[in-house]
């Protein structure tokens, strides 16, 4: 693991100490390393949502649509569940 350091206000650090307090981190690197996952998950999820609207429309999202989903989720919920592979059964 690198390690990287950074200059932070006084106001901004006390913040940071709050924080790894109050939400139970072990230490300001965690802290920061879970600020940093998190703007990669927003960053990645914005790019799947661009993508997404660029995308050509293959369906129109009609009331109709949506009850033929339901519908089959709903066939899925009811559908008897299938046994797992390798499972025992039990006595």
């Amino acid at each position: 693991m690198s390690t990287m350091n950074i200059s932070l206000p006084d106001a901004m650090k006390s913040f940071v100490d709050e924080q790894v307090t109050n939400r139970g981190y072990g230490t300001s690197s965690e802290y920061l390393r879970d600020l940093i996952r998190r703007d990669q998950d927003r960053q990645h999820l914005r790019g799947l949502l661009l993508a997404g609207a660029a995308a050509p429309v293959v369906q129109e999202a009609t009331p109709e649509y949506f009850n033929a989903l339901r519908q089959q989720v709903r066939a899925k919920a009811d559908a008897p569940a299938k046994p797992v592979r390798g499972a025992r059964k039990s006595a």
